[in-house]
């Protein structure tokens, strides 16, 4: 990896992450295969080596059938993925006049990125979390909980709609479901090779080799020591890969928001409030990947988090977007000219020819020195 000077060698840097994790998949199903393949071979093995040699010339006809069980897993996904999101999470599309606020702010994003306006969607819970779905960018999807956009200002509801859009963009949903099937099919084999040894797989080894000594049986207890753990190293590895592609797509999508918005305090500010927060009941871990923050779960094993601790994400958006800490009070800060700053009047009192009292009349700052603070309370 380049080392990472600021928010667009971060992109850089977590974009090729992401591509050798998403790597690693194809080696771990062909892991589990070999697995299997052992465990064919100990059928029939006379010993060890010998084993081990047909297992390998298993490979080139067994690969193929894990490829297309995987092929078939993923278009049975592709095609209800939506519709399971949307029965399992209780998401409710709404149109423009129905949340006109949120419609607008959407609509803009995506606009200033040529994207087309994604469906919206609202979950009715007090629980503070958004989520992005849909496999391609047509066909995208925004849900927010009605928690979170009570609890979240207008800047901080905007950059957690363009961290959204930024999932869309990137087609995290996408990668999601190729990770989630190689882990599902892995899964799925260890499954199967397990319960098929437990329920009389293992009297068809052979009880001796060929001269009786027991070689043969020694031989093949080996090879499926050898597939168990082969089988399960893939089984761990698989989880630990979609956790880290997870966390890792989170990163970027954070990192995209601020580039989509311009505002990294927004960002930072919108991730304090959900500190503490719990995750959406009744997801699944396969869903809680897509969420915007994943509650406790966030601070278990680092290794088996769908998400970084917030402390974290936010300590990288301080670090290579420029993120600032939350001013101790509210007050605008007083900057240099800023070309995007608001302009702001103040009422003046009518000219008596008198002098005007400081509690009646306030000096006015000029405006090319006030920029508004950090998003405060929504």
């Amino acid at each position: 990896m380049l080392p990472t000077h600021g928010l667009r060698t971060h992109i850089w840097n977590t974009g090729l992450r992401s591509v050798l994790l998403l790597a690693g998949f194809p080696v771990l199903l062909a892991m589990i295969t070999w697995a299997v393949a052992l465990l064919f071979a100990a059928t029939e093995a006379v010993d060890f080596q010998q084993g081990l040699r047909d297992s390998v010339a298993l490979l080139p006809a067994a690969i193929p059938v894990a490829l297309l069980i995987s092929a078939i897993w993923f278009a049975i996904a592709w095609f209800s993925n939506q519709w399971i999101i949307d029965m399992i999470s209780g998401a409710r599309p709404v149109t423009r006049d129905q949340e006109p606020a949120l419609w607008n702010m959407t609509e803009e994003l995506a606009i200033s990125r040529g994207m087309r306006m994604p469906r919206l969607a609202v979950i009715e819970t007090e629980a503070r979390n958004a989520f992005a779905s849909g496999l391609t960018r047509d066909k995208g999807a925004v849900t927010v909980t009605r928690g979170l956009m009570q609890a979240l200002g207008p800047r901080e509801l905007r950059a957690v709609v363009a961290h959204e859009l930024t999932h869309i963009r990137n087609g995290d949903a996408r990668l999601g479901v190729v990770a989630a099937v190689f882990a599902g099919v892995i899964t799925m084999v260890g499954e199967v090779m397990w319960r098929g040894l437990r329920f009389g797989r293992m009297r068809r080894l052979p009880r001796t080799g060929g001269s009786g000594n027991g070689k043969g049986k020694g031989g093949a207890m080996l090879l499926v020591l050898l597939a168990l753990a082969i089988a399960a190293l893939a089984w761990v590895l698989s989880i630990a890969l979609r956790m880290a592609l997870s966390r890792n797509r989170e990163y970027l999508a954070d990192a995209g928001a601020v580039e989509m918005t311009a505002d990294p305090d927004a960002m930072a500010s919108a991730l304090r409030k959900l500190v503490g927060q719990e995750a959406m009941e009744g997801m699944p871990s396969q869903m809680r990947a897509l969420l915007l923050h994943d509650g406790a779960n966030s601070l278990g094993p680092a290794w088996f988090a769908t998400h970084p601790p917030i402390e974290k994400r936010i300590e990288v958006l301080q670090r290579y977007a420029g993120a600032r800490d939350p001013p101790e009070s509210g007050m605008p800060e007083i900057v240099a000219p800023d070309p995007d700053a608001t302009l702001v009047t103040r009422p003046v009192a009518p000219s008596t020819g008198a002098p005007h009292s400081p509690a009646s009349s306030p000096p006015a700052i000029p405006w090319w020195r006030i920029r508004p603070g950090p998003p405060g309370p929504g």
